[in-house]
């Protein structure tokens, strides 16, 4: 099924309703960086710390930030000139671009492909993904996770026809595979780590040798023209919190914890899995998104042929 303009553009439901129209001479103006990030990473933390109200005050810029369940509600905000820069994995970005979102490929984190896996229920038979034909496996549609059910079941010989797909966001899927409702979940970290402790969800296949799953930090194409200094002073904050996660691990899930409302054991493993030192997209970064966005257009997920390099910060490559 191919995600239309309009079935993007309804994601939030008319939640954000901020015009685009004139954004880039009023957004210049207002020096306002208007951050959308999701409930776990490493945007969570720089909120956290203060660090980038610190920087971006020298050169008169205010920080607001709002939060949003998973990338595709995040990168719809950015569509309609509601946020203008956010972090997200890799297939959100693929979706928003087919839909004619503005946004710009600002930089990214090494790949983590241990962050992300298809699991099953402690109890379950399935033991391969091979076994998941006829299944229904619930994701997040339009997530990072996407490419990696693709990918597996490629793997495993296995059409994405073959199964039957339930997209649900990270709640409503957790409670689907705790009743059985669905065979299978394919999701990222934290959600991942706390069904493998929590509940002892099986991983079935994770992205180690198939996906590279990186996460993308992204930017409204007319912020990113006009307001470089700002963004550039951003990229250094988000690089500072970097070095201090990976150094951290355990002082970094004590400051997430309250905010995410998942114990410090789980925020562990997941950070364990995750990457870090942000960096600008080179061409092999640029290639891997222009092979999972072929492979979506392929299989009739997205409406148009993609240039990712297209959508890249200039001097990025």
């Amino acid at each position: 099924m191919t995600l239309s303009r309009r079935t993007f553009s309804g994601l939030l439901a008319g939640a954000m309703a901020a015009p685009f129209a004139g954004a880039t001479a009023s957004r210049a103006a207002d020096k306002v960086l208007r951050i959308g990030y999701q409930k776990y990473g490493t945007l969570v933390l720089l909120k956290g710390k203060g660090l980038l109200e610190k920087k971006l005050e020298k050169i008169g810029y205010q920080v607001k930030w709002t939060e949003f369940p998973a990338g595709p509600q995040l990168l719809e905000a950015l569509n309609v000139g509601a946020v203008d820069f956010g972090s997200t994995g890799e297939t959100p970005p693929i979706f928003a671009q087919a839909a004619g979102a503005p946004l710009v490929y600002v930089a990214h984190e090494p790949p983590a492909p241990r962050g992300e896996a298809i699991l099953v229920p402690k109890g379950s038979p399935i033991t391969s993904v091979a076994q998941l034909k006829g299944k229904t496996v619930a994701l997040n549609k339009g997530s990072n996770v996407h490419y990696l059910l693709v990918k597996a079941l490629e793997e495993a010989g296995l059409a994405y026809t073959d199964i039957k797909t339930s997209f649900l966001p990270p709640a409503d899927a957790r409670a689907a595979f705790e009743r059985g409702a669905v065979d299978a979940w394919v999701i990222w970290d934290p959600f991942q780590a706390a069904a493998e402790i929590a509940i002892e969800a099986r991983e079935l296949r994770n992205g180690e040798g198939l996906v590279p799953n990186h996460q993308f930090y992204l930017g409204a194409r007319p912020f990113v023209e006009g307001n470089a200094q700002a963004l550039d002073l951003t990229l250094q904050a988000i690089a500072e919190i970097d070095d201090w996660t990976k150094a951290n691990t355990a002082a970094a899930a004590a400051e997430l914890a309250p905010s995410v409302g998942i114990p410090e054991p789980t925020l562990v493993r997941a950070l364990e899995r995750q990457s870090y030192g942000v960096k600008a997209l080179d061409k092999t970064v640029i290639a891997q998104q222009q092979a999972i966005a072929d492979t979506f257009f392929a299989l009739g997920l997205i409406p148009t042929k993609l240039v990712i390099a297209d959508v890249v910060r200039k001097g990025a490559a």
